[in-house]
């Protein structure tokens, strides 16, 4: 049966950059659909839990200063650039999801084809589990995270290190100085797509890789359990209004494509993978992904709404709570085979 989908209108795309580089670009997109797989096949094989355990080197003291705003902990600098909270429950749904998106690369931390790099920066960082994990991946790699918001470890590998900055303000790394840079869950808050990739496509040596990874909210069902009027992906259509409102395209990654080719970037690798929500799949593995992401969804309900239902659309919390009543109640119903997307997206810095 044909995907039963439904999808937020978005904002407009915008323009791409007048771009000077004229390297050939290729595209390769793949989906793939873990659901037709054999139960418990090699791609859903168990990733191993990421470490975030205590390194040989601390953090330089950082001002941790916060704004608060309906009950949630917002970050403090350049306050309102990011619609969503910092605080520790929503840090830990962030591990979480970082989790669902490992697994969904079947245990690996990306999909681009980088071998041994030396300098890894990873742009908005969050909890920096991602960018830790790569310095244990990489011991000999030099690897930095930046984020609107210093909530990562304390102590952290010797070889890793963060820095509180906005991705969408100048860089001032040197230019041709990365092997590799990522950027994780970044749609619900880029304004500016085309120059920030501008920016990292400078920042890379030649020959060094991009990978944009996201979480994509649409629903998606395949055997029409799912019902037209499904309250979740109403949710996710007026947080997409909300952000809209702020010129945030929370859809991005259905547009990043044309995006880094415009950019200049070539041999671009495009994979989509569907995302269970709940223990419906045949697969043992996919099962426990699903319950996994359903937690990081549920958990995270009042955190993606707040901000931009409130500070958007002009809704009351009250008024936010209300709809997160029936989101909560359809969001568990076991009836429902439905699933969201994760985006690996990579792209290639030509090498002359």
């Amino acid at each position: 049966m044909a995907a039963h989908q439904h999808t937020a209108p978005a904002p407009a795309s915008p323009a791409p950059s007048n771009s000077t580089h004229q390297a050939p670009t290729t595209f390769d997109d793949e989906t793939i659909d873990a659901f037709e797989m054999d139960a418990d096949d090699g791609y859903a094989s168990a990733s191993p839990a990421p470490s975030l355990h205590a390194g040989t080197m601390s953090l330089s003291p950082s001002v941790r200063d916060y704004a608060f705003e309906n009950n949630r902990r917002y970050h403090r600098y350049r306050e309102g650039r990011y619609h969503f909270p910092n605080d520790d429950s929503e840090q830990q749904r962030e591990f979480m999801k970082h989790l669902v998106m490992v697994h969904m690369m079947s245990g690996k931390l990306h999909e681009a084809p980088v071998k041994n790099p030396q300098k890894v920066l990873d742009v908005g960082t969050g909890t920096g589990v991602w960018a830790i994990d790569v310095g244990d991946e990489y011991p000999e790699a030099a690897v930095a995270g930046i984020d609107l918001s210093p909530i990562w470890p304390d102590w952290v590998p010797p070889n890793v290190k963060f820095v509180v900055d906005d991705a969408e303000a100048e860089w001032f790394h040197e230019p041709d100085s990365f092997d590799f840079i990522r950027l994780g869950n970044m749609a619900p808050s880029i304004q500016e797509w085309p120059k920030l990739l501008e920016s990292a496509y400078k920042t890379l040596k030649p020959g060094g890789w991009i990978e944009l990874q996201e979480m994509r909210w649409v629903y998606g069902c395949d055997d029409g359990t799912m019902p037209d009027d499904f309250a979740p992906m109403k949710m996710v259509d007026l947080i997409s209004q909300g952000l809209a409102r702020f010129g945030v395209d929370m859809h991005a990654a259905e547009r990043n494509p044309a995006r880094l080719a415009a950019a200049g970037f070539t041999n671009i690798r495009h994979q989509m993978r569907k995302v269970p929500v709940g223990g419906w799949t045949r697969s043992k593995s996919l099962r426990t992904v699903g319950l996994y992401n359903l937690s990081v969804i549920y958990d995270g309900l009042h955190a993606v709404t707040i901000g931009p239902l409130t500070r958007g659309l002009g809704w009351t919390a009250d008024e936010v709570e209300k709809l997160l009543g029936r989101v909560r109640t359809e969001l568990v119903d076991p009836g429902v085979h439905s699933y969201v997307y994760f985006h690996a997206l990579s792209g290639q810095k030509p090498s002359s």
